[in-house]
């Protein structure tokens, strides 16, 4: 018999399969438990979503599997994207229990349908269609059913009929699916059973027979949206370009017999959303991924990033015959070199910084404050910057270049216009000049891997550790620990206390423990618990926070699997941009010749090689997170701050630069926001000889940034095996790091702080050249729970800051907008039907527990489901998932805001029960005003409002200049304060 690894290849005898078995187990412990069917796809390297010919000769055995990589293009597997409908009690959320499915929609490629259950929605649909854009076709065949018990089993009848290879829903692992099992156990029909589908052990859905892929695992994980806007109607608004339709779910029910249309409508928007969510994004993205990361679909989907990049690295040290390490280990109460136990212990990341705040604009003229010196030391290096950019970046020899000299006189003069007027008055450029890949190209250029972090002993045993080897690259990187004042005697005292005494017993009933019988993490527990009591008494503190910078030395002959892995990562991803460049040509020309075949096939091809490029940048982002993972393979704190401590040096040394010859406004992680004059040099263009690029662009101010980075961070240590056999390796010079440019554009918005000295890190708005915004971070309008009155009025303020030609006149037309919406609160809605106030005033908070869970904690949504529960009955929260919507009134005065939330629900009640209850919350028994104006807190929404336009307005002492201000209210105290420090 043969034995593989990950699988277990006998022949018939019996005696041979017991042998075989036992190597097996043998083989499971040396794997470390690696899952079965991943060691079969590493060892035997197959891999999800590409061809293979597979042959089988009778008995014979292994069967033999070669792949073909001559075939890229994909199959058409069948597709069904479902969603449903349910009935609920006011305000709760769905019960499977009690409740009903009213509707199931669902697209079959390209194909709608919709199951109506008419016990619940009172006349029957119709056939019609739901076709958003034109590309999202949605025709509807409707099947309207007498109950909900054949709802179901024509959808399962469906399901059996057409035979979907891939199920997709959105948050169907926790609603959906659960739901109709629940609903179809009522019905007496096993839904395992009818469609193969049942919960496994991590609480998902999944079948032998068919993929389960629940879109909201994407788009928390890989689609970059911020975390307000992860429901459906909000990533379809954001990825397919349309504004899905939208109720309120308090509603459905009632819709389902008044509105019964209207409900189809949107119940049917749902199943498009997800099923061409599915199609454009998660189906190209997850099976490009599965090329290369030995999983399931399921798996591959639902996993973390650092799971998936230890999969893959896994398949790459098996195949460079690299031992897997075992899975990192907690060290529990871990001593530092002078013997204080160590709390926590980290690196300091990557360097992030505000420098400046207020409106930049391409057509404002701003004031720059140079230094003649910085012009000096880039004019003596102009040939050679421009050197370097295209021999290393454009890999063009300066030989074949026709106007080398005339591009670089044009640059020496207009740095020489500069140099002589260093104190200018000039419209700006706006560049965002970014490290192409940081991360990734760091690890590179310095060979870091978790392997290569070697201390003295390991390169004393060494046989390469001689006189004159320069495989030791030393790399700074900081530390940073919390640890505890006590003294390493005093911790051992504490031991030898906790070593005599009895502690609670393993079971209920049972014996006391003593200290030896406790888990190691008990122990550690109940030390670091004396230890922390001991330290307060004693020290008067319990933490001591220190950073200091270390020296790890890099092995630069480590076998380079890791590092040759992140390598054919990039090189891979540069390689299907070229070819996903290459289709969109060809795309273009098939629309023009009109070839509908061809069209198709090229759209295919796009699709296919964007996806690729992207399933590669995800996995590429991985590799440094990955090192300082929790029970990672390959863990090393010391590598992830190597990393972080070096691109920090990189964006710093970059800011130095840019502050002597332009304004720097934010430092991001991997990039800097800035402003240059608008004579500064941009894009040359250099003719060559060389007939594959007879013309080639260059950014100087990426050029000038890159010589920067060549001379600073490259490693001159690089260290290549050229020779296995007699280990002989070549060193060489080695440096992938790039700024790349993006830009110019319009207009960047920066707002200041509310307190003084301090700017906000990370909050930012961008416009392209065309007035769309190109980048918009840390603002509330993209997050949940906040007041519909803040997302509206930031939506509509941005626009204003295109408005204008002088900053006067922008922080004019932004004071409008501010102004109007003041005006709202100022006027109390005067103007305004309850049912709008009631939108943008109210604020929606979903409970995820039960309320007896939360104690004695006090908060708005709590006081709202206490007061839920005072009217409508204390069944309503005995169950999680409370629905509490609420809005904040003036009166008690004097409480705080969490006692002042009034249920929005009060206000639909029957009048003798609204007033009475209004009048017990707002304790208040002679209260003869109900209206909801009367009521409200309008100096708490006004604040709220203010907060918002203050966060935005970046500097509101430019109000004063303003001619003519429209003040029809009184404003805030701090919108006519100049705040210190401002221009």
């Amino acid at each position: 018999s043969v034995l593989q690894r990950g699988g277990v290849i006998t022949d018939e005898e019996e005696t041979s399969k017991k042998i075989a078995d036992q190597l097996d187990n043998i083989v499971d412990m040396r794997e470390y438990d690696v899952p079965y069917h991943i060691r079969l796809s590493i060892d035997l390297k197959i891999h999800v979503a590409h061809w293979y010919n597979v042959r089988y000769r009778g008995n014979a055995f292994p069967v033999e599997i070669t792949r073909r990589d001559d075939l890229v293009e994909r199959p058409d597997p069948v597709v069904l994207a479902f969603d449903i409908e349910t009935t609920k009690l006011p305000l709760k959320f769905p019960d499977a229990e009690t409740d009903q499915i009213m509707m199931i929609s669902y697209m079959i490629d390209g194909q709608g349908y919709l199951i109506t259950n008419r016990e619940i929605v009172s006349e029957d649909i119709e056939d019609f269609e739901f076709t958003p854009k034109p590309e999202y076709e949605g025709p509807f065949c409707v099947f309207n059913e007498p109950d909900e018990a054949h709802l179901i089993q024509r959808w399962f009848e469906h399901v059996q009929e057409t035979k979907p290879t891939i199920m997709v829903t959105y948050n169907g692992d926790f609603f959906d699916w659960p739901f109709v099992e629940a609903r179809a156990a009522v019905h007496g029909l096993s839904m395992q059973q009818e469609i193969g589908f049942q919960k496994d052990s991590q609480g998902e859905y999944k079948a032998p027979q068919c993929i389960h892929m629940d879109c909201l695992r994407w788009v928390k994980r890989d689609s970059y949206l911020p975390v307000g806007s992860h429901n459906l109607k909000a990533a379809a608004k954001a990825k397919l370009g349309y504004d899905p339709v939208e109720l309120d779910p308090e509603d459905m029910c009632r819709m389902a017999t008044e509105q019964p249309q209207t409900l189809a409508t949107y119940s049917v928007s749902d199943a498009v959303a997800t099923y061409y969510l599915y199609m454009k994004y998660v189906h190209p993205f997850i099976f490009a991924l599965c090329t290369i990361i030995p999983m399931e679909p399921d798996e591959v989907l639902r996993k973390g990033s650092g799971t998936l990049c230890e999969a893959l690295l896994m398949v790459q040290a098996f195949h460079a015959n690299i031992i897997f390490p075992n899975k990192q280990e907690q060290e529990f109460n871990k001593l530092t070199d002078d013997g204080h136990v160590l709390d926590s212990e980290t690196y300091v990341g990557g360097h992030v910084e505000a420098l400046e705040s207020g409106v930049f604009r391409s057509d404002i003229p701003c004031r720059f404050r140079m230094n003649p010196a910085a012009f000096d030391f880039l004019l003596q290096r102009v040939e050679k910057t421009l050197r370097h950019a295209l021999e290393e970046e454009e890999k063009v020899p300066v030989e074949q270049v026709t106007n080398f000299e005339e591009v670089c006189d044009e640059i020496k003069s207009k740095l020489a216009s500069l140099k002589d007027v260093p104190s200018r008055i000039e419209c700006p450029l706006i560049y965002h000049l970014d490290v192409g890949a940081m991360y990734p190209n760091i690890i590179l250029t310095n060979r870091l891997q978790p392997s290569a972090m070697v201390d003295e002993a390991t390169c004393a045993a060494c046989d390469f550790n001689k006189p004159g080897a320069n495989c030791q690259r030393k790399m700074a990187w900081q530390w940073r620990g919390e640890f505890m004042p006590a003294s390493r005697s005093e911790y051992h005292r504490i031991q030898h206390q906790l070593e005599s005494e009895k502690f609670p017993p393993l079971f209920p009933e049972g014996p006391a423990r003593a200290f030896h019988e406790l888990s190691r993490e008990e122990q550690a527990k109940y030390e670091k618990r004396r230890l922390a009591d001991y330290c307060r008494k004693a020290y008067k503190k319990i933490h001591i926070t220190k950073v200091e910078e270390r020296l790890t030395t890099i092995c630069q002959r480590e076998n380079s699997f890791y590092v040759d892995t992140v390598r054919a990562f990039r090189d891979r991803r540069y390689e299907f941009k070229g070819l996903h460049k290459v289709w969109k040509k060809k795309l273009s020309a098939a629309v023009e010749v009109g070839d509908a075949a061809e069209v198709k096939r090229c759209k295919n091809m796009e699709v296919l090689y964007d996806s690729l490029q992207l399933a590669h940048k995800c996995i590429l982002n991985s590799f440094y997170g990955y090192v300082m993972r929790k029970g990672a393979r390959w863990y090393s704190m010391e590598m992830a701050g190597i990393v972080c401590f070096t691109g920090a040096n990189i964006i710093t040394q970059a800011r130095e630069l840019i502050e002597q010859i332009g304004r720097p406004l934010e430092l991001d992680t991997d990039g800097i926001w800035c402003v240059l004059p608008n004579s500064f040099p941009e894009n040359f263009v250099f003719k060559t000889t060389n007939v594959k690029k007879p013309k080639v662009t260059i950014s100087y101010p990426g050029a000038m940034l890159n010589i920067m980075v060549k001379e600073g961070f490259t490693n001159d240590q690089y260290q290549e095996l050229a020779e296995p056999s007699s280990l002989t390796y070549v060193t060489r010079s080695e440096n992938s790091i790039f700024f790349e440019v993006d830009g110019p554009y319009l207009a960047m918005i920066l707002p200041a702080s509310k307190e003084e000295g301090k700017k906000l890190k990370k909050r930012y708005a961008v416009f392209n050249e065309d007035g769309s915004l190109a980048e918009l971070k840390g603002f509330e309008v993209k997050r949940r729970g906040e007041l519909q009155l803040i997302k509206i009025f930031q939506s509509s303020v941005f626009e204003a800051f295109l408005k204008g030609s002088t900053l006067e006149e922008v922080y004019g037309s932004v004071a409008k907008v501010a102004d109007y919406w003041l005006d709202v609160l100022y006027s109390k809605a005067a103007n305004m039907p309850d049912s709008e106030l009631f939108e943008l005033i109210s604020e929606n908070r979903s409970m995820s527990r039960k309320l007896e869970d939360y104690g004695e904690q006090k908060s708005t949504s709590i006081s709202t489901a206490k007061r839920l529960a005072e009217f409508l009955g204390d069944q309503m929260v005995k169950d999680a998932g409370l629905s509490c919507r609420y809005i904040i009134s003036r009166k008690p005065e004097g409480s705080p805001v969490t006692e002042r939330a009034i249920p929005l629900a009060i206000f639909q009640a029957e009048p003798t029960v609204r007033k009475h209850f209004l009048r017990k919350w707002l304790k208040s028994s002679s209260l003869q005003d109900f209206d909801i104006r009367a009521i409200l807190d309008w100096d708490y929404y006004i604040e709220r409002l203010g907060s918002a336009i203050q966060k935005i307005i970046t500097i509101p002492a430019a109000l004063q200049q303003v001619k003519n201000p429209v003040p029809r209210v009184k404003h805030p105290d701090w919108l006519h304060k100049k705040t210190a420090g401002e221009e």
